[in-house]
């Protein structure tokens, strides 16, 4: 199974900021110990081309000459650097590059985007580009390419299951019957201003696995009455867990674990073909964080080997 990173560009922080850029080498580290079924790939970055499928040109220009207002870089919370620019190109070339991968495999992933925050014209809450967003319209085009005049259009679900509201991602994709958002947040966190997403399930600070689960059944069983996708991006956020010093909710490594396996069990039953992200994980314990992380990534790799199972 494919993954994709570039955490060897690594963000020059401030002493102190909140960011815990150190996770993702820590992932891949701990895959490349732990999950040898897992093929890790330096992500290219995306082209510009592809960032102008979900981003004004305005802004794209703005991240590659260093020319993004002061207040804009405290929005996404980053300041610019070039190497801020380069992270940001090649996260979202790495899931462009495992929406590839998926329609081939089954399943492949981003070690690190989700950047669901990004809105068409600004960047905000560690999100540069929307990653999910432009691999999204990226697969749409190049379907629409190959496909011949009596096949439908390439339909997309978004499960958005980080902590926080996918409102980049809502925004950018509102009134377009071609892709289907549906987020799993908590009430009354970030952003507190939330996008009217197709499906949106606020949930309650202590939200615990009982509640969290019978949520997602019935968001997915909703998705399935109102879409038809031919292609499912997954947002894995680690931030759900108990001990996320971000997250608000109470759910257990457990429950994260069983949350997975309802969403590749839910692609994988109807064979859809799925690309997932790892987007926020915010540990008190930062280990916590890669635990919930590799448990997706060792779920995803068993689905993976079923696709391959059932491939001619």
């Amino acid at each position: 199974m494919f993954a994709y990173y570039a955490d060897h560009f690594v963000l020059p922080l401030p002493e102190g900021h909140r960011f815990p850029m150190a996770k993702y080498r820590m992932l891949r580290d701990r895959i490349a110990q732990q999950l040898p079924g897992v093929a890790l790939q330096v992500a290219l970055p995306a082209a510009d081309e592809d960032l102008a499928l979900a981003h004004t040109p305005e802004y794209i220009d703005a991240i590659a000459n260093g020319t993004l207002p002061p207040a804009a870089q405290r929005e996404i919370g980053f300041p610019w650097s070039e190497a801020m620019a380069e992270r940001a190109w090649r996260s979202v070339g790495a899931t462009v590059a495992a929406s590839r991968q998926a329609v081939h495999d089954g399943v492949a992933g981003n070690l690190a985007g989700g950047t669901h925050h990004a809105y068409a014209h600004k960047g905000s809450g560690f999100c540069v580009f929307n990653d999910v967003a432009v691999a999204a319209r990226r697969m749409q085009a190049e379907h629409a390419a190959g496909r011949d005049g009596g096949s439908p259009p390439l339909q997309v679900a978004v499960i958005d299951l980080d902590v926080h509201q996918g409102n980049g991602t809502a925004h950018i994709f509102q009134g377009d019957d071609s892709v289907f958002t549906l987020s799993l947040h908590g009430a009354r966190n970030f952003p507190f201003r939330k996008e009217a997403g197709d499906l949106d399930v606020d949930l309650p600070d202590g939200c615990g696995d009982v509640e969290y689960l019978q949520a997602l059944d019935e968001a997915l069983a909703v998705l399935e009455q109102r879409c038809t996708p031919g292609l499912v991006f997954y947002l894995a956020g680690a931030d759900p867990h108990e001990g996320d010093r971000l997250g608000r909710l109470a759910v257990t490594h457990d429950g994260l674990e069983a949350r997975d396996r309802r969403v590749f069990d839910w692609a994988w039953q109807r064979r859809i073909p799925l690309v997932f992200a790892m987007a926020g994980g915010y540990g008190n314990d930062l280990e916590d964080t890669i635990q919930a992380q590799l448990t997706t990534w060792r779920v995803a790799l068993q689905y993976h080997q079923r696709w391959q199972n059932v491939r001619p």
